[in-house]
C-alpha cells in the first residue's frame, strides 16, 4: 500500500513538472527572424571562416531559416558581388555552397602564390633552429630546457618557413611531437646534408642560454 502511494506521488510530481515546462515553453517569445541583410552577413562570415563547402541545410539550421529562404539569400549575395564587381563569388556543389574567388582573378593569384616568402630570422628563431638542427629529433620541451624560455613562437615560425617539420611522436607520456629540419633548411643554408653542418661548441650553447635568460629579464623588467 505504501509503495502504491509513493508511486502515485512520483507520478503526480512528474506530471506537475511536465506542465510547468510546457507553460514556460508556451510563454517564451518566438526567436526573432533575421533580416535579409543580417542573414547575408552571417552567411558570408560562415563561408569565409570555413573556407570550404558548407551544406545549405546547415546554414538554415544555424539561422533558423528554411531552405527556400537560404537559397534566396545566397542568390542575393551573388547579385551583390556581381553588381559591386567584387573579387569573390559563390560556387555550388549539389546541396552545398562555397565562397571562392572569381576566375578572372586567377592569373593574379598565381603570381602572388609564386612569390617567394620573405624569411626573417630573428636571433631567437635562429637559436631555436640551431638547437633543433643539432639535437634532432627533439621535442619542444627539450628545446625549451636548453634555451630556458618558451619557444612556441619560434617553432611556429620555423614550421611556417618550412625549415623544420614534425618527425613523429616520442614514446613517452603525452607523446610529445618530435621536430627535425627539412630539405628546405638544407637549401636555405647551402648544405647538402646535416653532416656538413659546422660543429656546435659547448660555448655556443651557453651563449644561446645566456641570451635566452636575457630575454626573460627584459620581459620581466
Amino acid at each position: 500500500m505504501a509503495n502504491q502511494e509513493n508511486n502515485e506521488e512520483i507520478k503526480q510530481a512528474v506530471e506537475s513538472e511536465v506542465e510547468t515546462v510546457q507553460e514556460e515553453t508556451a510563454q517564451e517569445e518566438p526567436a526573432r527572424k533575421l533580416t535579409d541583410d543580417e542573414a547575408e552577413s552571417i552567411f558570408e562570415s560562415i563561408l569565409f571562416t570555413m573556407g570550404d563547402t558548407v551544406e545549405m541545410s546547415k546554414l538554415g539550421d544555424v539561422t533558423g531559416l528554411d531552405l527556400r529562404t537560404v537559397k534566396r539569400i545566397l542568390k542575393r549575395m551573388e547579385e551583390h558581388y556581381a553588381k559591386a564587381n567584387r573579387g569573390i563569388t559563390l560556387a555550388y556543389y549539389e546541396s552545398a555552397v562555397q565562397l571562392c574567388t572569381k576566375p578572372d582573378a586567377y592569373e593574379y593569384l598565381i603570381k602572388i602564390a609564386k612569390t617567394p616568402k620573405k624569411i626573417t630570422l630573428t636571433d631567437t628563431v635562429i637559436e631555436t633552429l640551431s638547437i633543433i638542427a643539432y639535437k634532432q629529433p627533439v621535442t619542444r620541451l627539450d628545446v625549451e630546457n636548453i634555451r630556458g624560455v618558451n619557444c612556441d613562437h619560434a617553432i611556429n615560425k620555423l614550421l611556417e618557413y618550412d625549415l623544420i617539420t614534425e618527425l613523429g611522436r616520442l614514446d613517452a607520456p603525452g607523446r610529445p611531437i618530435l621536430f627535425g629540419t627539412t630539405e628546405q633548411f638544407l637549401r636555405t643554408f647551402g648544405v647538402k646534408s646535416l653532416e656538413e653542418l659546422p660543429e656546435l661548441s659547448t660555448v655556443q650553447m651557453e651563449e644561446f642560454k645566456a641570451q635566452a635568460e636575457a630575454e626573460v629579464k627584459i620581459r620581466l623588467d
